[in-house]
């Protein structure tokens, strides 16, 4: 049996709830993300609605740029509440038709419908069905891409937003991808996007035509993994149960930021709640990654690797000031700073042992703190290295 995939994506989903509980919003610019401050604001905008896009306004926009854009939009800061508990609204809805779903993130799935076919009709009126049951259910819109591969249905889902069904058949998956921007190719970020436009490759369709081995010979495995989604080649299945991949908190500073002090301090503050998160959700990782935006906006990561799992703060921090005292940032100050633990598993056992009794007291004393932050709250108690006039926020938090 052809597969058959969905890959639902909510439209402007932040916004788009924001208006939906907020109805004088509806017709105007909305901005989700930090506060722009009057074009002083230091973090980033979430997400936009389409009224806002139309000023040039994106995800991941610094404020402050959004506001110059826009300073007449409506600036809502998130609440993450009230979008987790629609998209279990809409996640309940995907289960309804398919128990093949694979969450991608909060606002989107796949979902394999191959089964489903005989019992609810052919592959465009399932997706009909649940884009309507999303907006009887919710209020809200969802565009839906359906195709043989997650590759192409991913793409065909923002080809026609907002409230788009886009079907493409199977056999005619390459003439569909033919003519797309290289842009469009999944992993293709701007870096590789400027590269493949230096070599004439600005469609899809001119990488498909390159020989398999000239692509693997210039770009290696990363080549071929292209190479082979714009020859329609993706033999991924829809991943039921899908595994969380990391844990990562970012902090954005109000101000860009140079004493060293500060810095470390929230190298210390960020390990501590990326740990706190792991206890909770039982994880333990192998490896531990800083990422540093400076003022700047040039943005650099570094990691480092482990045998062991871990879920130790004490670990965490020392590994993430040892990189970031090896980090040269040429006298520039920082921005954002990030700390997350990827690799992930569930299994328990000794972490790692090189700080032996030190480790285990650690181990202890983080057991208590969560005891205590689980029952009176997160500020109820800190450590004191945490505690001291320079404090920051911490803004923004992932779990993929």
């Amino acid at each position: 049996m052809n597969k058959v995939i969905l890959h639902i994506d909510m439209d402007a989903f932040f916004a788009a709830i924001e208006e939906l509980d907020f109805p004088e919003y509806r017709g105007k610019p909305v901005v989700v993300g930090a506060d722009p401050k009057d074009g002083k604001g230091r973090g980033v905008v979430s997400t936009c609605n389409y009224e806002a896009r139309k000023y040039g306004i994106h995800s991941a926009m610094p404020i402050s740029q959004a506001y110059k854009r826009c300073p007449s939009a409506i600036y809502a800061f998130p609440r993450m509440k009230r979008y987790v508990e629609f998209s279990k609204k809409i996640h309940s809805i995907f289960y309804e038709f398919t128990p093949k779903v694979e969450p991608i993130s909060i606002d989107e799935a796949f979902l394999d419908v191959s089964g489903c076919i005989r019992l609810l009709g052919e592959p465009v009126e399932i997706a009909k069905k649940i884009k309507q049951r999303i907006k009887s259910q919710t209020g809200l819109t969802a565009s839906v891409g359906v195709a043989p591969i997650k590759f192409v249905a991913k793409i065909a889902s923002d080809l026609d937003k907002p409230d788009g069904l886009v079907v493409v058949e199977e056999g005619k998956v390459i003439e569909f991808l033919k003519p797309l921007p290289i842009s469009k190719m999944w992993g293709v970020g701007k870096k590789t996007e400027v590269k493949l436009k230096a070599k004439g490759i600005d469609t899809i369709g001119k990488l498909a035509q390159i020989p398999r081995e000239t692509i693997v010979k210039r770009m290696g495995k990363v080549g071929l993994h292209f190479w082979s989604l714009a020859n329609g080649i993706d033999d991924r299945d829809v991943e039921i149960g899908h595994k969380v991949k990391s844990v990562s908190l970012e902090n954005t500073y109000y101000e860009d930021v140079e004493n060293e002090k500060i810095i470390e301090e929230s190298i210390r503050s960020l390990s501590d709640n990326v740990s706190r998160i792991l206890r909770k959700k039982k994880f333990r990782g192998k490896t531990i990654t800083l990422k540093i935006r400076l003022g700047d906006f040039s943005t650099f990561t570094r990691a480092h690797s482990y045998k062991s799992l871990i879920d130790s703060s004490q670990i965490i921090a020392s590994v993430c000031m040892d990189l970031y005292h090896n980090f040269d940032r040429k006298g520039k100050n920082v921005r954002l700073l990030g700390v997350a633990v990827s690799n992930l598993n569930t299994e328990s056992g000794d972490q790692l042992g090189f700080f032996d009794e030190s480790n285990r007291e650690q181990q202890k004393i983080d057991k208590v703190i969560d005891m205590v932050q689980n029952k009176f709250g997160v500020d109820k108690i800190k450590k004191a290295s945490l505690l001291n006039k320079h404090s920051r926020r911490i803004d923004e938090g992932d779990i993929t």
